[in-house]
């Protein structure tokens, strides 16, 4: 296949995927097997890398992220991304109606109220060239290496347009979110307060590979501008979005304020069946010529308000407070309580978090306490309506599951237990060590972990790797095929990369990203274990007590006996793609456009191995900009800034050199 040829067909293919996707991600209705989809995205990929010049900033593969950034840039909007009214009743829907028809008669638009993260997308000849947050209205942030990773977001458009720029709100599905806090809540971590706020963190992340992980829909509800088509209605610029491949906000058309009133009650029944968060529902003047003659204020348009519906809180009796210790011995107080209805689900237990939190409350058992539904998903005591007289729950100072020491350590907010072979921390550390983020281990999953574990076998990571056929086949529920697969696993899991092992480590605060930085700086596992905080402290993201987690993890005897140990059994601790130097040490580099033959993901390890950074915008504190072809803004910037502008060659010839 020529170049010509491969073009036609990679053409072809982002347009099959990107039909394949619109079905999935926004209708709901996949058209394809999760292998078929595999083997066109596997094509993809094998032409791309057989001709990197041909790769395009809308391609399938760019979804994934990858791209760290050290700052977002500002982005001044052209048309402000203006907020709205609230109103708490339906009087003062009528109120409004009164103020509309005092100068129009409307036919209103009543939407559901998405509670997300309000960003602007950005269309040139229909092809999505930059993403926004909202900020003030006026200026916000550029977050497009983020959004690409959304796969909801059309890349292309099938009408080519010179420009639009339309205004949708990310979201956190629900799902998505209790799967954050379980994993936030097994870490130690703080958890996520709600959805909004996870999806705003999520959008915010300077490394576009987490934010992919995520899981994060938009729904787009409006069109900010359009060059070369004009509208006469709001629905009608929803019904051409969704030509264009766009999720959007569903919209029903009333003709009266009594119909508009009926369809904000139905909203408020049905919301607890979204698979997202609403915060209320929003009634708009559909057409665009009245909003013209009704007009806006300085801070809001006055043809549309939010109505906002109350919190659905339950008072009920907390029974008792019940303590769980996680796999960072982290002991997390839950509060048990008489039975209530939330959000159509049977609530009886909720996490109290930690001793911060139960102190702000002042709570204890007995008291009579208001509960919620965080996301209308993840059950919250909101506060305490009736104190008992108990005064405020203690956590214990000895671990309620092997009684040895639990201590607050520093400002963190955990109490922890401060034993390492506590049979609690050791079951959450195998399953954690075996996960699919970790060491991959198939069909080491919770229930089997428990059964290795209660049965002695497995005392530590290491045992796992000692496990023979007839260990396995004395279990309850194994036989000779489950058993064999399973072994297989195991020894497989010994080629992983070593970031994977050392993100199985479970030390606190390094996820896959962090842990993969830290082999890129020290080449190995034993690099790792015998750096001190001051070398850690050389990579970019390592802040203080980062570093101290991990230099405090290594220094433990326990520790380095369990490295030794997985030595032993044959596991891999060199990094292939270990450190090459610091030549680039200091130096930050900009890739933009269409290498020659260079993928940018490419000539990002690369200049990462010699100690470089790369960002993603261009600065003041940039040094070098990469550039290929169809460089666009970035180019622009840096010759602006007066930064030195380098080809591929140079660099090459620079990391030779």
């Amino acid at each position: 296949m020529n170049e010509i040829e491969a073009a036609e067909r990679l053409n072809e293919l982002y347009t099959v995927i990107e039909k394949h996707n619109y079905s999935y991600y926004v209708l709901d209705d996949p058209t394809i097997e999760d292998d078929e989809y595999d083997a066109l995205m596997r094509e993809v990929k094998e032409l791309e890398a057989m001709y990197p010049g041909l790769v395009t900033d809308y391609s399938p593969t760019r979804r994934v992220g990858g791209f760290a950034l050290s700052t977002f840039e500002k982005v001044t909007h052209t048309v402000q991304m203006g907020s709205l009214q609230d109103v708490f009743s339906e009087d003062e829907l009528y109120a409004f109606d009164e103020r509309i028809r005092a100068e129009v008669e409307p036919v209103y638009s009543v939407e559901p109220k998405i509670d997300g993260l309000s960003v602007s997308l950005e269309y040139r000849d229909g092809i999505f060239v930059r993403g926004s947050t909202r900020g003030d209205g006026f200026v916000g942030e550029d977050i497009t290496e983020n959004l690409r990773t959304i796969k909801s977001i059309p890349m292309r458009l099938p009408d080519k347009l010179p420009f639009i720029e339309v205004r949708g709100e990310v979201y956190m599905p629900r799902s998505s979110f209790a799967a954050l806090v379980a994993q936030q809540e097994e870490n130690g971590e703080a958890p996520a307060k709600n959805p909004r706020n996870a999806a705003a963190g999520s959008l915010r992340q300077k490394d576009s590979s987490v934010t992919a992980k995520r899981s994060l829909d938009i729904f787009i509800f409006n069109i900010q501008q359009a060059e070369g088509r004009a509208f006469s209605a709001h629905s009608e610029t929803l019904d051409y979005l969704r030509e264009q491949g766009f999720r959007t906000v569903g919209y029903k058309l009333c003709a009266t304020i009594d119909e508009a009133v009926a369809r904000i009650r139905e909203i408020g029944e049905e919301k607890h069946g979204y698979a997202y968060d609403t915060d209320g529902a929003v009634i708009k003047v559909d057409s665009l010529a009245q909003r013209d003659i009704i007009g806006s204020t300085a801070k809001v348009p006055k043809w549309a308000v939010a109505f906002k519906y109350p919190p659905e809180e339950k008072e009920t009796v907390l029974r008792e407070i019940e303590v769980n210790v996680g796999r960072t011995g982290a002991l997390t107080p839950v509060a048990v309580f008489d039975p209530v209805q939330l959000a159509g689900t049977t609530v009886s237990r909720a996490s109290l978090h930690n001793q911060d939190i139960m102190d702000r409350l002042g709570i204890a058992a007995g008291d009579t306490i208001a509960v919620r539904k965080a996301g209308e998903i993840i059950p919250e005591v909101v506060r305490v309506v009736t104190h008992a007289g108990g005064g405020t729950f203690r956590l214990p100072d000895r671990c309620p599951v092997c009684g040895h020491i639990a201590e607050r350590s520093g400002e963190e907010a955990a109490v922890r237990c401060i034993n390492p072979n506590c049979p609690a921390q050791l079951l959450r550390s195998i399953e954690h060590f075996a996960s699919r983020e970790a060491m991959n281990i198939e069909g080491l999953g919770e229930a089997a972990v428990k059964l290795l574990c209660d049965s002695g076998l497995v005392k530590s990571p290491a045992d796992i790797y000692d496990l023979n056929m007839q260990d396995i086949m004395g279990l309850p529920g194994y036989k000779e095929k489950s058993a064999v697969n399973l072994l297989k696993a195991i020894e497989g899991s010994k080629s992983v990369q070593p970031d994977r092992l050392l993100f199985a480590l479970g030390i606190r605060g390094i996820g896959r990203r962090s842990a993969e930085l830290l082999l890129k700086r020290f080449g190995s596992i034993d690099g790792v274990m015998n750096a001190s905080v001051e070398d850690i402290l050389t990579i970019d993201k390592f802040g203080d007590v980062l570093a101290k987690n991990v230099a405090d993890a290594f220094a433990d005897g326990q520790m380095r006996e369990l490295i030794g140990k997985l030595r032993e059994r044959g596991l891999k601790f060199d990094y292939d793609k270990a450190a090459g130097g610091d030549k680039f040490a200091g130096l930050t580099f900009v890739l933009t456009g269409t290498l020659p033959t260079l993928k940018r993901e490419e000539a990002k390890e690369m200049i990462e191995s010699l100690g470089g950074k790369c960002s993603g915008s261009v600065s003041k504190k940039t040094d070098y900009v990469v550039a290929g072809e169809a460089a666009g803004s970035k180019l622009t910037k840096a010759e602006e800034l007066g930064i030195k502008v380098i080809s591929e060659q140079e660099l090459t010839e620079m990391m030779n050199g």
